[in-house]
This record gives structure tokens, C-alpha cells and sequence, in this order.
């Protein structure tokens, strides 16, 4: 089992910057791939970027290109997503997910879920 806790969430105005934290804990040497998703309510779940951890490839969506990163922390087994240049579309509920396969989290599914941590970015 692996374990995964978000942290770094909350409010901020747009144009403005937040950095989202993953901590892994548990059989992590069983995971390829770790990534975050965001949901709104009532819309489909978004994988905004990815990270594959043995090779420390990493995939940002399109949405998101050019403002958010994806970086591990390896001192910490952490994941980190900068978010930067917020605007009121990126308001939603972040998810951390982890895979055992990453062709799993490529397809927009996950084998491990973190709580959650909701952003929310005003105009």
C-alpha cells in the first residue's frame, strides 16, 4: 500500500502562485508514476501533469503549459507542483495519485489517491 497526503492548497487572487505538495509514504518503490489531477464539480477529472519517477520525465497538460511544473523531491519522497499565474479556471480540487504502471495514469486513472487539496483563485 502506498499513502500519499496533499498539502499547500488555498486561496489566492489571480496572476498570483501556489505550490502543492505530495508526500508518499508506504511500498513506494512499487510506484512508476506519480501525478495530479484536478475535478470541479459536475466536470470530469483533469490529469494536469505527471511524473515519471524512474526516468524524471514529466508531462504538463495543455491547459496549464507554460505556468505549472512538476518536480520531485527526492530527499523528502516528495512531489511538488509550482503553480504559478493562477487564473479563476484553475479553481478546482487537487488531487495527488500515484501508479504501479504509468501507461495507468496515462490513461487518466490512478492506483492510489491522496484526500485532496482545494485551490481556489479569485479574480
Amino acid at each position: 500500500q502506498v499513502q500519499l497526503v496533499e498539502s499547500g492548497g488555498g486561496s489566492v487572487q489571480a496572476g498570483g502562485s501556489l505550490t502543492l505538495s505530495c508526500a508518499a509514504s508506504g511500498y513506494t518503490r512499487t510506484i512508476d508514476c506519480m501525478g495530479w489531477f484536478r475535478q470541479v464539480p459536475g466536470k470530469g477529472r483533469e490529469r494536469v501533469a505527471q511524473f515519471w519517477l524512474r526516468t524524471g520525465a514529466a508531462y504538463i497538460a495543455d491547459s496549464v503549459e507554460g505556468r505549472f511544473t512538476i518536480a520531485q523531491d527526492n530527499a523528502r519522497n516528495t512531489l511538488n507542483l509550482q503553480m504559478n499565474k493562477l487564473n479563476p479556471e484553475d479553481t478546482a480540487m487537487y488531487y495527488c495519485a500515484a501508479a504501479l504502471a504509468c501507461i495507468t495514469m496515462g490513461a487518466d486513472r490512478g492506483d492510489y489517491w491522496g484526500q485532496g487539496t482545494q485551490v481556489t483563485v479569485s479574480s
